[in-house]
């Protein structure tokens, strides 16, 4: 069994750290904040900082919410790269930019180790039942090593490219999930505006063509009103900045992105950025002056 590091035990990443704990790896771990007590009572070893960590294992899983933070945990100070060895394998499981992808992976390069960026999709939900998807960029021979084990974290797993390649899948998949929360947000408050229950109509068009992920799971959050994260809209709001960034660099018009982007914005300014992006509906719901329910 491999020795593995992790860092970064949030909403997703306990779930994850302890599917990889579960199948009899040593993993030692760092976190800013105090490390799960269930996973600790499994046998998680606790570090003290990134470096701590990087120096013990030969694969260094990284999941934390933001392009910076990662850089971080890479690079600032008792970072992994002061502590890692020669051959060890960095895996970035965050959801970051693209672009910032590249230099770190090249920056970790040069100190002799390996890089992938790995995103995940599939939520809280899918870190727990262990069935995320997950977007690789980087060496085929990299990407085999490590495979094992993200098929202990996901089900679809993917080589999209070399390194970036990820990143940029996950960016894509953020911008058709921000669509269909939308999309199924505009429907169900069409319904109760139009004095349908939402919930029927929700249930009548699962058996059809507008089913989907979307519909079953966050359109019964929004039925129920049941806004806790999840995934935050705050982390979903990033996402899609990365989306019209790199848009707007490659000079490519994301018109329905950018309209998601802004009703996220209008959440927030209603104190809504920790909530779940399902809640997207309720800026819908001011615009209308009407609540699904």
């Amino acid at each position: 069994m491999s020795k593995l590091g992790f860092v970064g035990l949030g909403i997703m990443g306990t779930p994850m750290a302890g599917h990889l704990l579960a199948a009899g790896h040593t993993v030692v771990a760092y976190d800013q904040k105090p490390l799960p007590a269930e996973l600790v009572a499994k046998g998680l070893i606790a570090k003290g900082s990134s470096k701590e960590v990087a120096a013990e294992v030969d694969v260094f899983f990284v999941m934390v919410p933001d392009t910076p933070h990662v850089g971080a945990v890479l690079f600032g100070e008792n970072g992994a790269a002061e502590g890692l060895r020669k051959g060890t394998i960095v895996v970035d499981m965050s959801s970051i930019s693209p672009i910032e992808t590249k230099d770190y992976a090249a920056r970790i390069e040069a100190l002799g180790c390996d890089y992938l960026d790995a995103p995940v999709s599939g939520g809280q939900v899918g870190a727990v039942n262990a069935t995320l998807s997950i977007m690789v960029g980087g060496k085929d021979e990299v990407f085999a090593k490590i495979e094992p084990l993200f098929r202990l974290m996901g089900k679809n797993i993917t080589l999209v490219g070399g390194v970036g390649a990820g990143q940029t899948a996950k960016v894509a998949n953020q911008m058709i999930v921000a669509m269909n929360i939308e999309a199924v947000a505009e429907a169900l408050l069409f319904a109760s505006k139009a004095g349908a229950d939402p919930a029927r109509v929700r249930q009548a068009l699962m058996g059809g063509f507008a089913s989907s992920k979307i519909l079953e799971i966050h359109g019964d959050r929004m039925v129920k009103r049941t806004f806790d994260p999840g995934f935050r809209i705050a982390l979903h709001q990033k996402d899609l900045n990365l989306a019209l960034s790199a848009a707007r660099a490659m000079g490519v018009s994301l018109p329905n992105t950018a309209t998601c982007r802004e009703l996220f914005n209008a959440c927030e300014a209603h104190g809504g950025s920790g909530w779940d992006h399902s809640a997207m509906v309720k800026a819908l719901e001011l615009l209308a002056n009407h609540e699904v329910a």
